[in-house]
């Protein structure tokens, strides 16, 4: 038996038709996948933790300022989260003065804030009770939070505490 020979057939001529059709498929595929990427890669990061480096940079000083002011005042600030059920949740902040004084006349604001994601963020609106004592309810999926007070007075922050938090 001995082997067919096929006779060769013609190859097809490589024409400026095929070669533009060639070019424009593979450069559109190319920018196809770039605009997708690009969309997923904006839509889905929320974690700008900062927006503005240089400014942050120039307010370090007086943030660290503020800091050493805060250390010094020896203030103790408490606070509790209790779990409510279904996602809602209690928040119990005390504040005391070095003596263990109750804290008067403060304007408190706090929030949970995301680690990763700042479209997360849950403001928490606390309410002055008080003798030193603030409170909020708040809903609150479970997870990793940094939990993060400020205390001011007259429109100056006085105290800052941001601790990571894990609701169960």
């Amino acid at each position: 038996m001995s082997p067919r020979l096929m006779p060769a057939t013609e190859p097809r001529p490589l024409t400026g038709r095929f070669v533009l059709i060639s070019l424009l498929t593979f450069f559109g595929v190319i920018i196809g996948v770039n605009m997708v990427m690009a969309r997923l890669a904006v839509s889905t990061f929320g974690g700008v933790e900062t927006e503005s480096s240089y400014k942050a940079g120039l307010a370090f000083r007086g943030e660290e300022q503020a800091a050493e002011r805060q250390a010094e005042r020896h203030w103790r600030v408490e606070a509790r989260i209790a779990d409510l059920g279904g996602g809602g949740r209690s928040i119990i902040v005390t504040a005391r003065d070095a003596s263990g004084a109750p804290l008067a006349g403060l304007d408190a604001d706090a929030r949970l804030s995301h680690p990763t994601d700042a479209r997360r963020d849950v403001p928490v609106a606390l309410t002055d009770l008080g003798g030193g004592m603030f409170r909020a309810t708040i809903d609150a999926p479970k997870g990793a939070w940094d939990f993060v007070i400020d205390l001011s007075q007259g429109g100056t922050r006085l105290f800052r505490s941001k601790n990571r938090v894990q609701l169960p």
